[in-house]
């Protein structure tokens, strides 16, 4: 590989994270905003048979986008400045360290999802995240 094809592909895990990231702030303060109609209208279909959120399961709803939003956040943070200073150095503990957080983030979160039924967010979420970050990572594996 180029060092001209590392750096873009290098650059894309960054960016990718920042996106991420930048979902997490929604996640946490837009939870329910049209960005999350889609996901919200299927939490209803799984978990209250369509029924509206009652404003006690909304008000549980909102805390918990708040605090999944803010680890978002904090995590999607961490790996831009992985991607940004270790990474690009080709150091081959942030390639790991990036892949396994992903890699581990993803499954477990996905196979809570798949018991309880909520397959929108494996669909919805967990799969767009995985394929973004983890294209940049599969491809550059053999330089570290």
């Amino acid at each position: 590989m180029t060092d001209k094809q590392f750096s873009f592909w290098q650059k894309w895990l960054t960016y990718a994270n920042v996106l991420a990231a930048t979902l997490g702030l929604l996640v946490a303060f837009a939870g329910n905003s049209i960005f999350f109609a889609l996901h919200n209208h299927y939490t209803q279909e799984v978990f209250f048979q369509g029924q509206a959120f009652s404003p006690e399961v909304l008000a549980l709803k909102n805390w918990l986008f708040g605090i999944i939003g803010a680890s978002i956040f904090g995590f999607q943070l961490l790996m831009v400045f992985l991607s940004e200073y270790p990474f690009k150095k080709k150091e081959k503990w942030a390639f790991h360290a990036m892949s396994l957080g992903l890699l581990s983030w993803f499954i477990i979160d996905s196979a809570i999802s798949f018991y309880y039924g909520a397959i929108h967010n494996i669909v919805l979420i967990n799969l767009g995240a995985l394929l973004s970050i983890g294209i940049p990572l599969w491809m550059t594996r053999k330089e570290f």
